[in-house]
């Protein structure tokens, strides 16, 4: 049974059981405490917490996940995967424990020919918390599964919470015995090899307190509903359906697996035994590929793109782990253009917006790929460097930096390092990177108490109600203070001087979302006046304002005029709708590819970042530019539908990918379907009200990302007054015309080059020159001729050129110091001789460095006379007699 059939099938049991069937959400977690969405119940985490009213009281889903915390364990046990699908059901507040199981196990064992999966019930085992009596129960006397197959098991394994104060509860879980080839008896408690988890069925139904890890929180009482909430591992089931041993082994994995195999020419599995720790490492490698090119696949296909930092750096590391695996396998060659269509072709079934999408996804993952084989080449470059500078170790720093600013595995660097005769401080690395995983921790933490910070604004929600917003449609509205706070806490007052958080029963201002930032404007009371700072919604429905107190007093309870600045809601929404008619003029001039990845507008100026590899040249950068203001001075009509998602996405409306949906979106369209976005900001009436565009930059901000900047309305007008002055004083300076100043800089810049060039051609004169005055010097040593020399520039460069200029009829040496370094160059006599540079370098006094038998370098040695006449007798020593 194909892995899309096992989705089709578990969506179809629980839609015929009364359950809304809600689409994945992208990977990218929208969620403070996570980067990717990591379990199938995170997009449901605000209607599990109370947060929001679901849509409906049972949903289910196949949700894409992404898992890096055991990454290093990919390939080596069946359990671990960096991508994978969680299938799910959901009930909040509706069934319990009796309906969830019957629900679980009636798919697991109806036979397929009736629409299930037809596993062999008496191969299942069920685990269940070790004092959940009534799970036990229902797996015994109403499933009818022999108590000796429902175990009883700690916290730390059937005991689930969010990691954080928060809802909890018992779980149980379902076990598939795969037979005593994959190990030993007796339950999941014995082997998880052998048997083999497929489900989890999560009994939400406590609150648990404050503490650390699975066990050490204390249980605080019944929550106000209990909930459903279980994971079906879509792999798994896939495994266990077509008798594969692991997920690696899937049909949408396998393919993968199996043309890396034939890229390199290994045969996997010949060598391993059935169980995941009798496994070669060629075939761990393997899977680690096939995981991580369908990982990076569904990364890149949710608006992921590689980067030095958060979701980016994951999935550079992930790229560049598949990379190296390949490498180690024996394929030098680019490999993703092999195998990322084979992964598509594998995915495309269950999303086909994979195939859609593939020119853009492709695009960034072979750049990426071409980066990291740049890396690769450059890496001897960078050790050499390192080398030179530290002797015989590279310290744990070095090989650290090498590895996070760089990518360069430590692997590689301890292999590099030892062709040089050198160690790498590879105990310091771990600890550094240990280091680097603690604050990681740390930093994961303080993300996680996001939740529990929103706690007062819950409770001002909950007792007040939805802030009435009103910012689409006034911008001045009288209001109620509900609250006052400051430091995190509720106060009865503010004075003059204090800038504090303010709860009003209905506002006009707009709270900074979607790129757009927040308004500015006043609150004035009858003894109050206080300008307003910023906007947020800190949860859903509440809005917060920050303002400053200028006179008088503010405290709750008390009436006050919230008034928008016109002036400045007229330019962000002169900025905001710019920003859509530059990223339709983009796609306009670019192709569809040239999506937008995120943007920022505030009056007068906007920031576009989207998806394209290398600069755009100027001309084309005028051609965006004047797309989007003839569009300006078409006058195309702005409207704002609401609409549901779906129907939203069949008119071709743009969402931004990692943003999340309501059921009902907002749809702003200007000119119809020239320009139409899912959008909650404000907009002008009619697409000349925007004034004009004028692109100031454009520039990189990442690997396959690019960054428009311009500016709007009457700052667009300003900037181009600037532009002109400063055209004409370059003018005046060079007595032209405007209309000549470029070709007058061209050639000047050009002038200055020329005079580059002949000052380098005249250096390289001169160091011919040098570099024979050294040789002519050179002094014979049994039967090998000795230059040296002293350089205050490069002292490598003038060796080689020393060693260029002795005869080449005879083993020749050229040694020269530079205030840092003592280079070594053999000639090709010398080297058929059998001397080497590196060898030469080594057996001096204070011997430290590194290089081949060509040139070497090491550091300066104290005493560079001693040095020298040691290499003197060394070479003496070597004549033949």
């Amino acid at each position: 049974m194909r892995t899309a059939e096992v989705k089709r099938r578990f969506l179809e049991h629980f839609a015929a059981a009364g359950h809304t069937v809600a689409a994945s959400a992208p990977l990218p977690a929208d969620d403070p405490t996570l980067l990717f969405v990591n379990a199938g119940m995170v997009p449901f985490k605000p209607y599990l917490l109370g947060q929001r009213t679901p849509p409906s009281p049972r949903a289910a889903s196949v949700q894409k996940c992404v898992r890096t915390l055991d990454i290093d364990e990919v390939g080596k046990t069946t359990r671990h995967g960096t991508f994978f699908q969680m299938s799910g059901n959901f009930s909040f507040g509706d069934y319990f424990k009796e309906e969830a199981i019957r629900l679980a196990w009636d798919l697991t064992v109806k036979p397929r020919a009736e629409g299930g999966y037809g596993l062999d019930p008496d191969r299942i085992w069920a685990t269940v918390y070790l004092d959940d009596d009534e799970a036990h129960a229902l797996w015994r006397d109403v499933i009818g599964l022999p108590e000796v197959r429902v175990v009883r098991r700690g916290k730390a394994d059937n005991f689930w919470s969010m990691g954080v104060p928060g809802p909890c509860g018992p779980c149980s879980e379902l076990y598939y015995d795969r037979g005593p080839a994959y190990g030993r008896e007796g339950g999941p408690e014995v082997d998880e090899d052998r048997y083999l988890e497929f489900w989890n069925l999560v009994f939400m139904q406590y609150e648990r307190g404050e503490g650390v890890g699975k066990e050490d929180y204390p249980i605080l009482g019944e929550l106000p509903s209990r909930n459903i909430d279980t994971g079906m591992g879509l792999e798994r089931m896939a495994a266990l359906l077509q008798g594969v041993d692991n997920l690696y082994e899937t049909d949408e994995t396998r393919p993968v697996l199996d043309a890396a195999a034939a890229l390199t020419g290994t045969r996997y599995g010949v060598r391993s035994g059935p169980s995941a720790a009798e496994s070669h490492p060629d075939d761990v490698r393997l899977r680690v590929v096939a995981d991580h090119v369908r990982t990076a696949l569904m990364l890149i296909g949710d608006g992921v793109t590689p980067s030095n930092e958060g979701r980016g750096y994951v999935l550079r590391r992930i790229l560049r782990r598949a990379i190296r695996a390949v490498r180690l396998l024996g394929y030098e060659d680019p490999v993703l253009p092999e195998l990322l269509p084979v992964a598509r072709d594998c995915m495309a079934p269950s999303y086909p917006e994979l195939a859609a999408d593939f020119d853009r996804i492709s695009a960034y993952a072979y750049g990426e790929e071409e980066t990291f084989r740049s890396t690769l080449r450059q890496g001897s470059a960078l050790l050499d460097r390192a080398i030179t500078r530290t002797g015989e170790r590279l310290p744990a720093a070095t090989a650290f930096k090498l590895h996070d600013t760089y990518g360069f595995p430590i692997d590689l660097t301890v292999e590099i390092a030892a062709e040089h005769g050198l160690d790498v401080d590879v105990t310091g690395f771990r600890e550094l990177m240990a280091e680097q995983r603690r604050r990681a921790r740390e930093d994961t933490r303080a993300r996680k108490t996001g939740h529990a910070d929103t706690g007062l604004h819950r409770a001002l929600l909950d007792e007040h109600g939805p802030t009435d917003w009103q910012a689409y449609t006034t911008l001045t509205t009288d209001s109620t203070v509900l609250a006052v706070l400051r430091d995190g806490a509720p106060v009865t007052t503010a004075v003059a001087g204090q800038i504090v958080g303010v709860v009003l029963d209905r506002t006009p201002f707009y709270a900074e979302s979607g790129g757009q930032e927040s308004d500015a404007g006043t609150l004035h009371g009858p003894s109050l006046s206080a300008e307003v700072l910023d906007v947020q919604r800190p949860v859903p429905g509440l809005v917060v304002h920050q303002v400053r107190v200028l006179d008088g007093e503010l405290a709750p309870g008390q009436p006050v005029r919230a008034q928008v600045d016109p002036e400045w809601r007229a330019g962000a929404r002169q900025a905001h709708s710019a920003t859509h008619v530059v990223h339709a003029a983009l796609r306009a001039t670019l192709g569809p590819a040239a999506l937008q990845s995120g943007s920022y507008n505030r009056p007068g100026h906007l920031r576009l970042d989207f998806s394209w590899r290398g600069a755009l040249p100027a001309g084309v950068r005028g051609e965006i530019e004047d797309a989007a203001n003839v569009a300006i001075r078409g006058d195309l009509p702005v409207e704002v539908r609401h609409m549901p998602l779906r129907e939203a996405r069949e008119i071709g409306a743009l969402a931004l990918f990692g943003e999340t949906y309501d059921e009902t979106v907002r749809v702003v369209e200007i000119g119809g379907a020239w320009s139409r976005e899912l959008c909650g900001g404000t907009h002008v009436d009619r697409s000349s009200q925007i004034g004009g565009i004028a692109v100031t930059a454009e520039s990189s901000v990442g690997s396959g990302q690019r960054r428009i900047e311009a500016v709007t309305g009457i700052e667009s007008f300003r900037y181009l007054a600037r532009e002109r002055d400063l055209v004409s004083r370059i003018a005046e300076r060079f007595n032209a015309p405007r209309a000549e100043v470029a070709d007058r800089v061209a050639a000047l810049a050009e002038r200055l080059r020329e005079s580059e060039r002949e000052t380098a051609r005249l250096r390289d004169r001169l160091l011919t020159v040098e570099a024979g005055q050294v040789a002519a010097t050179a002094t014979v040593h049994g039967d090998v001729l000795l230059a040296t020399g002293t350089t205050e520039t490069d002292a490598r460069l003038l060796a080689e050129r020393v060693g260029t200029a002795l005869p080449e009829d005879r083993p020749g040496v050229a040694a020269v110091l530079s205030g840092t370094a003592l280079v070594v160059t053999v000639n090709a006599a010398g080297r058929t001789r059998g001397l080497a540079a590196a060898d030469l370098v080594r057996a001096l006094p204070e011997g430290r460095g590194g290089g081949n038998a060509e040139t070497a370098q090491g550091r300066r040695p104290a005493d560079p006379d001693k040095a020298l006449a040691a290499l003197a007798a060394l070479l003496a020593d070597r004549t033949p007699e």
